[in-house]
């Protein structure tokens, strides 16, 4: 094909029309005739469809695609899906929020309601049928959004692999999961503690817990006998089932195993020993209140203690009967007037109600004191989390520590350092993995209970539906052997509430994009896949949970590789959040630079280093861009009729040093490490373009003669043609461009370079880059010089002395043409050997 470069090239333009030739040509359709051996399979991270993408979604996303095209170079058959995480709690808020509804359960479906024009500060209340139906319509708007903005980005997703945690063969295998998992006894209903989320109303996980500073008042309550304790929650003074001290704390050894009672209540309360008290906190002697936060859980864990609970779900103090089962008292009536003060507030204004309270009692040993403390909060919620008792699905998780832990150095961690973060949180697991949600929008559980002829419900022997049945809706869907009619009957049946959490379905995005069960013989291509990226923040979390399910139901890891991106951070190191209005979009950055340079940025970062957006690597990425256009016109404008063997020294140098570069890029690719490939590659490039093409300018366009042309042009070519296809995984569409001036097909389809060929081309045995860098030193100082005397780089240069090691200047003299010809040098000089380069430029007058 004759290369047709055109006069004045241009990135204005590019990704369009190239996103829209790829997506017509299905050049990055995944080929499933090919065997496992041949594939390489990505669990992709399916985004949480909540609003906006943002920076740290083209950072992540794009250094996968990287590894995606370098690996489809390799020959490989990439399998590339992509998912949407469209269910969970952020959907339900960005619903509530952008229609101004909420869901009561409740109320009748209403086939043609359409949600107010503009939400009122009232939300309105709509069935759940109908609260779905807002959900689904959202997310489908905002996947297409995503889907835009990905395809611009450049990703080489196979599109028709797409699947949303919530479609029909999401919550298939998620059921699946489930049931199968009960029937192994790893699943399992109970009545226990939980960490509960007061805004939604449901229950969380222990891995989606995160640590905030929050400012608060630190009280010092007077029990009976002269002893204090300072608390931050006075407001759960009610919930005390006892005083906690360390046994080795002298100061009240005398006190342990005695009874005290609490202040306006008159409770009596033991006082215990554990280790976990710690004596120079306070007073060194906590209240066990049940529950306050996750100390007070191991606590009365260990000490065999009673519950005495006073938070309802919704975050207020809960109405209860002193003098009562759980609730004695000396004075039972003091004790209600106390509580009943504090009954229906919320916890905030309880605990300064109970703080006045205590103050009038005379119980404040000292004056309030502000303190500033780590309290638990859901990774989405605006409140802290409360622990309160309710009956829950969990999934079996600490009893697997063991086979977990050794799950997890099967894995090949990137970077390596990674894999004690796994190991810190599965160590430190404390309770079993709570799946079920209080919510809406999810997948519900497959389950149904069977209510007795006195009205009371089984939960103990729930009913379960045959696997061929599923996705199944237990909220209208009928377990076998039942009518619709005996829906809530004394003698038939109730459906299941909940739904799952969404980790549960995104614990098995392998066997989701695999088709597990629904299409064995793709899921045997595909499974165990080869990587999983993902960000360092959800180690607890996905990769966690995905390791657990891939181990109890495959008895494997479910991926080769995990590779852990950083998060792009503010000048403060904070994590860019939507929450602060400080997370850019993408398509900000893409507007103002392209997409090849916002690649180009993102490939440049590290696994697992946290980065700062950078403009001003944003616009070297556009200039290389623009560069590597403008370079290959240069080489494809070139008569290509005389390209020939390379036999000058320059080009054979040329030739070597790029050899060595498609070396170190492909071990820094195998190794999941692009952003050292990009290093090498751009850095030969600028070489290449600042001092190479300055040096064979001259012989390139004949002014050597015949021979040096041919030369010169038979290095360029190849030259060209390696480091389009070094730079194709970052710098997608650029390269593209450039290959279609001169080359059939796609270059995200052409085989990544060898070293071998380059080497072989310059027809020497053990070619070396000696000379190039010689040329390259001398030519830079040159340069200098004439920029030091204000001079043009064309100005012409008399006299030229160097001195340097005797093998440098024997390649300096192989060289010594192209040299005078690009520092227009009229006597080059090649002094005596020395053991340092010194150049010495005698400009003309």
């Amino acid at each position: 094909m004759d290369p047709k470069p055109p006069k004045r090239p241009t990135l204005e333009g590019l990704e369009r029309r190239w996103a829209d030739r790829w997506a017509r040509s299905g050049v990055y359709r995944f080929d499933r005739t090919r065997p496992r051996v041949e594939v390489f399979s990505i669990d992709t991270p399916p985004p949480t469809v909540s609003g906006h993408l943002h920076l740290g979604h083209a950072l992540s996303y794009t250094q996968t695609d990287v590894v995606a095209r370098f690996q489809r170079m390799r020959g490989r058959a990439v399998f590339y899906p992509m998912g949407w995480d469209d269910n969970g709690l952020p959907t339900e808020r960005r619903v509530q929020q952008h229609f101004g509804v909420r869901c009561d359960p409740s109320l009748p479906y209403k086939p043609a309601f359409e949600p107010p024009g503009w939400p009122s500060r009232q939300p309105i209340a709509v069935s759940r049928p109908n609260f779905v139906e807002l959900c689904s319509q959202l997310t489908m708007e905002d996947e297409q959004a995503f889907e835009a903005t990905f395809r611009r980005l450049g990703l080489s997703v196979d599109w028709s692999l797409t699947y949303a945690t919530i479609g029909e063969r999401a919550r298939r295998a998620s059921q699946r999961a489930f049931l199968r998992l009960l029937a192994k006894g790893l699943a399992y209903q109970a009545d226990a503690p939980t960490l509960w989320e007061v805004d939604f109303h449901t229950a969380v996980a222990q891995a989606e817990l995160e640590d905030r500073e929050v400012e608060g008042v630190s009280y010092r309550l007077r029990f009976a006998d002269q002893i204090e304790v300072e608390t931050t929650r006075p407001e759960l003074l009610a919930a005390c089932v006892a005083l906690v001290v360390h046994p080795d704390d002298g100061r009240y050894t005398a006190m342990q195993g005695r009874t005290v009672r609490t202040p306006l209540f008159g409770a009596e309360v033991p006082v215990l020993a554990h280790r976990l008290a710690d004596p120079g906190r306070g007073t060194g002697i906590a209240m066990l209140c049940t529950f306050g936060d996750p100390t007070d859980l191991v606590w009365w864990r260990d000490l065999g203690l009673p519950m005495r609970p006073v938070l309802d779900p919704d975050g207020t103090i809960r109405a209860v009967t002193w003098g009562g089962p759980g609730f004695e008292s000396a004075d039972p009536a003091v004790a209600q007037r106390a509580h009943d003060q504090l009954a229906g507030l919320p916890v905030a204004r309880a605990r300064e109600r109970a703080a006045a309270l205590l103050r009038q009692a005379g119980a404040l040993a000292a004056p309030p004191s502000r303190v500033t403390q780590t309290v638990k909060f859901y990774e989405h919620g605006s409140q802290p989390v409360e622990i309160l008792t309710s009956r829950q699905w969990f999934v079996r998780t600490v009893s697997l520590k063991d086979a977990l832990l050794a799950r997890g150095q099967e894995l090949s961690w990137h970077p390596e350092w990674m894999r004690s973060r796994f190991q810190n949180w599965v160590e430190g697991l404390s309770a079993d993995w709570c799946i079920s949600r209080q919510r809406f929008f999810g997948v519900p559980f497959p389950l149904w209970y069977p209510v007795a002829a006195d009205g009371r419900v089984g939960h103990d022997h729930p009913l379960v539906p045959e696997e061929r049945r599923l996705p199944v809706d237990p909220s209208y869907d009928v377990p076998t052997g039942y009518r619709p009619a005996d829906r809530g009957r004394p003698g038939g049946f109730v459906g299941a509430p909940d739904v799952m959490d969404t980790w549960a379905t995104s614990a098995i995005t392998p066997e989701i994009a695999g088709g597990w069960e629904d299409d064995p013989d793709l899921f045997a291509r595909v499974f165990p896949m080869d990587l999983r990226p993902q960000g360092h923040d959800i180690i607890r979390t996905w990769l966690f949970y995905s390791l657990a399910r891939a181990h109890v139901e495959h008895g494997t890891v479910p991926w080769a590789h995990a590779v852990i991106a950083g998060w792009v951070v503010d000048p403060n190191r904070r994590k860019l959040a939507k929450s602060r209005g400080d997370a850019l979009t993408p398509t900000d950055v893409l507007e103002r630079f392209g997409a090849d340079a916002v690649r180009h940025w993102a490939a440049s970062k590290r696994a697992g280093v946290d980065t700062t957006l950078d403009e001003g690597q944003l616009r070297v990425g556009r200039r290389l861009a623009t560069k590597l256009l403008h370079a290959s016109r240069f080489v494809l404008a070139l008569d290509g009729r005389a390209a020939a063997e390379a036999t000058e020294a320059l080009d054979r140098a040329m030739l070597a040093a790029l050899a060595g570069v498609v070396d170190e890029a492909t071990v820094a690719f195998e190794a999941y490490e692009p952003a050292n490939a990009l290093e090498a590659t751009e850095a030969f490039f600028w070489t290449f373009c600042d001092h190479y093409l300055e040096l064979v300018k001259g012989r390139a366009y004949g002014e050597a003669g015949p021979a040096g042309q041919a030369s010169a042009v038979g290095a360029l070519r190849p030259a060209l043609d390696t480091l389009v296809r070094l730079f194709a995984p970052v710098l997608p569409f650029v390269t593209e461009e450039v290959w279609s001036w001169w080359r059939d097909g796609s270059v995200h389809a052409s085989p990544w370079p060898e070293g071998g060929p380059l080497r072989a081309a310059t027809g020497l045995e053990r070619p070396t880059p000696l000379a190039l860098e010689a040329a390259t030193a001398v030519l830079a100082e040159v340069r200098r010089a004439k920029t030091t005397a204000r001079r043009s780089l064309r100005t012409p240069v008399a006299r030229v002395e160097v001195t340097e090691q005797e093998d440098r200047l024997t390649a300096l003299a192989e060289v010594a043409g192209d040299l005078r010809r690009a520092g227009t040098i009229t006597d080059l000089v090649l002094v005596a050997p020395a053991d340092t380069l010194t150049v010495k430029v005698h400009l003309d007058a």
